[in-house]
């Protein structure tokens, strides 16, 4: 158990763990479902990532899933399936009625956020489980992974923000092939386009995906967030000057005034580790 000055939410679909110092490992556990994500679990993936963000103990989290089949297959079909029937029947429009819709919940696929997360993808990563892993920061796979935006084959279509992200991480030609005709791609394919960092062996793959989180734990928590904010700008702003100032004049001003910039420079001087600071913002 981590020594974090707030408790973490209660979950039941998320196992939580802390591998290493400032690091928390998320365990997507449905795996008798393929780690499929209904509502009450896209829900408690808000609140824990929510709770991430603040904990001022923990710079870096994983995500992965239980088991060897399943990163994430998405949303529960079988729970969508009986709302759209549910509202039917009662003569309602069936809009909403996705497990993604639910008042509140951004889980992953959509979540902004201010600390990086990485995916360590350990099977099939579909749909929503997919577009979860598009929007990490840094993704490794195993070298059974799969990747696929197969909404099409079911009538629906990737609406938390993959198809734009994907586009932008991939090219649109090759986001057309993953999203118009919903084929599976494999994970030294994924790593060939850049959707994936590194692949590894399964045995590997969390041990793989926590040295990388103990590699950028080390870092200054306040330079962390800095530094992914301007990232996630330049990745979200199509001007480059435009993106370069909202991180310049938002959160560089608060790291500036912080003690880990001061900290930082100290130690360079006096030729030791730097002693972080929980972030100041």
């Amino acid at each position: 158990m981590a020594n974090t000055s707030t408790p973490s939410p209660k979950t039941a679909f998320l196992k939580l763990s802390y591998p290493a110092p400032r690091v928390l490992l998320c365990i997507m556990s449905r795996e008798k479902a393929l780690n499929c994500t209904n509502a009450a679990a896209i829900l408690e993936m808000t609140a824990v990532f929510a709770w991430f963000d603040a904990e001022p103990s923990l710079s870096v989290a994983i995500l992965t899933g239980a088991g060897t089949k399943a990163f994430s297959t998405g949303a529960d079909l079988k729970e969508w399936n009986a709302k759209v029937a549910e509202l039917t029947a009662a003569g309602k429009d069936t809009s909403g009625a996705g497990p993604g819709n639910v008042p509140g919940a951004v889980a992953m696929s959509n979540r902004r956020g201010k600390k990086p997360v990485i995916a360590a993808v350990n099977g099939m990563a579909l749909g929503g489980g997919c577009e979860n892993v598009i929007n990490c920061d840094i993704v490794i796979a195993s070298e059974t992974a799969t990747f696929g935006l197969v909404e099409v084959k079911r009538g629906l279509a990737a609406y938390a923000g993959a198809l734009p992200r994907l586009i932008r991480t991939i090219g649109l030609q090759r986001a057309s092939e993953m999203a118009l005709t919903g084929r599976i791609i494999d994970a030294e394919t994924a790593e060939k386009w850049g959707m994936v960092n590194k692949v590894v062996p399964q045995a590997r793959l969390v041990d793989e995906a926590i040295a990388f989180a103990k590699e950028l734990a080390e870092n200054s928590p306040d330079s962390l967030i800095v530094t992914r904010s301007g990232l996630r700008e330049g990745w979200t702003t199509p001007d480059v000057v435009d993106a370069t100032t909202v991180t310049n004049e938002g959160v560089w001003r608060e790291l500036q005034k912080g003690e880990n910039m001061q900290e930082g420079l100290k130690a360079f001087s006096e030729r030791r580790k730097p002693r972080w600071q929980g972030p100041r913002l």
